[in-house]
């Protein structure tokens, strides 16, 4: 036997409109975001056909995407100022600097060392050549650095190129569907074409926007801390002899 409560009875018409007041909206937002992570036409029948192509460009910037998550976050770790010059090599520059303190530091595995080391090497040869090969080493210092953010680099000017290619794809979609209907398209029939060219220039921004930023702070970091890093050698250096004290 079922029993009905009043308020079951009460409540029922109130819980019927909930879930139809509620549904719509839900189901909207689920259908805008889709469009973000896959591409799809009406056709004139009204059924509606993936489109494989604008798909795939679109997981392919998703992809570049995570990828340059991964090289932003590796380049920052790599390119930490603690990675080029450590507090024990500041200790070093900082302990009255002279031969000595060059040496110290020159015993570190690290960028700051190998520039210190240089300069330790060229210290009877005079000042101008300890510089040229204190300067000679922060340069190739940089160069390698450099070179480990270069793929960075590249993914951020190659995924507008990517977005722009899904961009004129759309847009040809669109077009042949206006062909199709004799110049008399249902604007229903356009967006699948529209829809693709805007999601693929949506995705090749997010991945370039970020990729440049990170890339231009990470080679600012790296320059700006092997300066600082020369700029403490020479400083270290500055009782060296110069080339006639030292040919004596």
């Amino acid at each position: 036997m079922m029993t009905v409560t009043l308020s079951t009875v009460l409540l029922a018409p109130y819980a019927t409109d909930l879930s139809s007041s509620l549904a719509p909206p839900l189901l909207t937002s689920l259908d805008g975001a889709r469009v973000f992570f896959y591409s799809a036409s009406t056709m004139p029948d009204g059924s509606v056909r993936t489109e494989w192509i604008g798909s795939a460009i679109i997981w392919i910037l998703i992809a570049m995407s995570l990828v340059s998550v991964g090289m932003i976050i590796s380049g920052a770790l790599a390119h930490r100022t603690a990675a080029i010059v450590p507090p024990k090599a500041l200790a070093a520059f900082g302990g009255g600097g002279g031969r000595a303190a060059l040496e110290s530091a020159a015993a570190l595995p690290c960028d700051a060392g190998r520039i210190a080391r240089a300069a330790s090497e060229a210290w009877m040869r005079g000042r101008s050549e300890l510089v040229d090969a204190a300067e000679r080493t922060a340069v190739e210092c940089a160069a390698r650095r450099f070179r480990t953010l270069e793929p960075l680099h590249v993914l951020a000017q190659i995924s507008p190129m990517v977005g722009l290619f899904g961009t004129v794809y759309g847009m040809i979609v669109a077009f042949q569907a206006v062909a199709a209907s004799g110049g008399q398209a249902d604007p229903a029939l356009l967006a699948g074409g529209i829809g693709t060219a805007l999601v693929t220039t949506f995705w090749g921004l997010v991945v370039a926007v970020p990729a440049l930023l990170a890339y231009a702070l990470l080679r600012n970091r790296v320059d700006a801390a092997l300066a600082s890093t020369l700029e403490s050698v020479l400083h270290a250096a500055k009782d060296a002899p110069e080339v006639g004290s030292a040919a004596r």
